[in-house]
């Protein structure tokens, strides 16, 4: 886990790391949010809509960044204030392995705010989800 301080921190800095999807985050999700819906859990559904399998949850996917901020960038000094623009542009299906990347775009020294570009594509480098974050450090 990082622990940077704001001092530390600079326009430009990229932080990613990786992680693929499993059928356990689905269903964990699936558990904790009561989302029933059966592009989630149904293939021949999914299929039948369009898509080659059963879709992975888009704000599992989203979640992703609360990670992205909390241990690598700012890391242990984050607080994640705001999620800003959150888009999807493709289906994530289980099995893909995720890369997430957040770029400092802005920094206000007299709030101890940064904002961060982030993205996650797939093993394809494909963009899947974008959003933009403003997290205070520490």
């Amino acid at each position: 886990m990082n622990e940077y301080e704001f001092k530390d921190l600079k326009i430009g800095m990229i932080e990613e790391f990786s992680v693929k999807m499993i059928e356990e985050m689905q269903n964990d999700f699936r558990k904790i949010t009561g989302d029933i819906n059966p592009m989630h859990s149904s293939k021949e559904f999914a299929k039948q809509r369009g898509f080659s399998d059963k879709l992975v949850f888009g704000m599992l996917t989203a979640s992703f960044f609360s990670k992205l901020v909390g241990v690598y960038l700012p890391g242990k000094n984050c607080l994640f204030q705001e999620c800003k623009d959150i888009r999807f542009h493709s289906p994530v299906f289980v099995g893909d392995e995720l890369t997430v990347k957040g770029e400092i775009t802005e920094m206000d020294e007299r709030f101890g705010r940064i904002t961060i570009k982030a993205t996650i594509r797939n093993q394809e480098n494909k963009k899947v989800c974008s959003a933009k974050l403003m997290v205070g450090v520490l």
